[in-house]
């Protein structure tokens, strides 16, 4: 059997497709790398990562949104050999969709570890996006059972560190923050994004460690991924909560605009 479906080792990738394009290439495979490097595996092929998502897009109906995955494992159980490697694409789910423009509640589940552990315990692969997501996925069924529809994860410490699928993004007044990576979360491709177009726009930017209190006082909260894009949080743990209008400047931002 092959060492990702048996054991989920290996790491993949999600990329948005978008009229057409692949979004944000060159950053997943770069994170890809990192991501390698931290399991110990083969580096990625670049050139041959962005001709196989080149190959996939190829075609695509621009006026269909697609979640591109690109996957390698490990390989072969007890079979020395190559990586398995592979791509697959298909429509954004409509729920994702709704979810981008309507927002999500969430719950705020503890991960178990304090905010220090992964950065001193490189086993527990803080930082890598690798196959391994069964407590991310129970943890989402968890809130969905609860009338929720994502999660915050924060430490044993009680720092806010990330989503299953996400990165949190929140404001106050004119500033967009997010958690350091220090505390092992993973690097989101798409909060880079949003944070250097925010500069440009005359944003401030910051990364500080922060509570679930510091969240429900904030103007805004939104969880960040490539495929969803930014997803304001209308709930923490079920009190309700606002953007303070700041949802489209952010899809505008990150050029997800209905049109």
């Amino acid at each position: 059997f092959d060492l990702g479906l048996v054991r989920g080792d290996g790491i993949f990738e999600s990329l948005l497709v978008r009229h057409g394009g692949v979004r944000g290439l060159s950053a997943h495979l770069s994170r890809m790398a990192g991501s390698a490097e931290r399991l110990g595996m083969q580096a990625p092929d670049r050139s041959a990562w962005a001709s196989l998502a080149a190959a996939c897009a190829d075609g695509w109906p621009p006026e269909v949104e697609g979640v591109l995955k690109l996957v390698m494992t490990r390989g072969l159980e007890g079979i020395p050999g190559p990586p398995t490697c592979l791509a697959t694409l298909a429509p954004v789910a409509q729920e994702t969709l709704r979810q981008r423009r309507e927002g999500i509640g969430v719950r705020i589940l503890s991960l178990g570890v304090a905010s220090d552990e992964r950065a001193r315990s490189p086993w527990l692969l803080g930082g890598a996006k690798s196959l391994s997501y069964a407590v991310n996925k129970a943890a989402l069924r968890h809130a969905e059972a609860e009338g929720a529809q994502d999660v915050v994860f924060v430490s044993t410490d009680g720092l806010v560190l990330e989503g299953p699928t996400s990165t949190v993004v929140w404001a106050a007044g004119r500033a967009l923050h997010t958690p350091p990576l220090d505390s092992g979360i993973l690097a989101g491709t798409t909060q880079a994004d949003l944070f250097e177009r925010a500069e440009h726009d005359g944003w401030t930017t910051v990364c500080v460690q922060t509570t679930t209190a510091d969240l429900i006082a904030a103007d805004a909260v939104w969880l960040v991924s490539s495929v969803r894009g930014a997803a304001a949080v209308t709930s923490i743990d079920g009190a309700p909560r606002g953007d303070a209008g700041l949802t489209p400047t952010v899809h505008h931002l990150l050029d997800l605009d209905d049109h």
